[in-house]
């Protein structure tokens, strides 16, 4: 068995399956710790709370916005810009039909795809060198952190060269680099993308029955 056969295969099988039963494992253990009794007099409802600290919270307070404008912008790059690219690029919903939804939607035009890589990656670098170069961000850092950003730029960047798809092996390349991506994903921080919404709703529910706005 050939490498490209065994990234198509089994390590495919083997990644998916990690990465569906880690994330599982994470939440369900995460739900699991409950929360203790508040005996305390409400002032307002948790739940309107935790339904605004999560919608708030996309915004960046007026107060912060000029210490944090850059990590905002490029954090609003990279993150809309992934999404766009894992759920609106022409040759990932060809790959989702084919492996896991068994259906099609419809794709970004190629210059959208194109824009939309260049500005998510754009965003990536930026975010990666703020956390080397600012000291708080490079204090709070572990190397965890770092192996999760390299991975996922050496899979943006695959993803980019195979993108013409003129040699099988970048392509490939860019399997294999996103599968242990998703091996990797349910152990690092990177668990962010699913657990945020819970977190951001607990903090906003706490508050927020004490009648005090975040």
């Amino acid at each position: 068995m050939s490498f490209a056969e065994i990234v198509d295969g089994p390590l495919w099988y083997l990644s998916a399956t990690v990465f569906v039963i880690g994330v599982l494992w994470r939440l369900v253990g995460m739900l699991a710790m409950g929360s203790k009794t508040d005996f305390s007099a409400p002032r307002a409802t948790g739940t309107a709370g935790a339904l605004r600290i999560n919608i708030t919270r996309f915004f960046p307070r007026a107060d912060f916005w000029s210490r944090i404008k850059l990590q905002t912008i490029a954090g609003y790059l990279f993150h809309l810009g992934l999404f766009a690219l894992l759920f609106f690029a022409a040759p990932h919903i060809e790959f989702y039909e084919q492996r896991v939804t068994g259906f099609g939607w419809p794709a970004l035009p190629e210059w959208a795809f194109i824009l939309v890589s260049e500005l998510a990656f754009f965003g990536l670098l930026l975010l990666i060198l703020h956390r080397m170069l600012h000291p708080v961000t490079r204090a709070i850092s572990d190397r965890g952190d770092y192996i999760g950003s390299i991975l996922l730029f050496l899979v943006m960047l695959t993803g980019c060269l195979a993108l013409a798809r003129a040699h099988e092996s970048l392509r490939v390349i860019h399997f294999f680099l996103a599968e242990l991506l998703l091996i990797y994903f349910p152990f690092s921080a990177l668990m962010h993308t699913f657990t945020f919404p819970f977190s951001r709703a607990y903090m906003g529910a706490h508050y927020g029955r004490r009648g005090v706005k975040v």
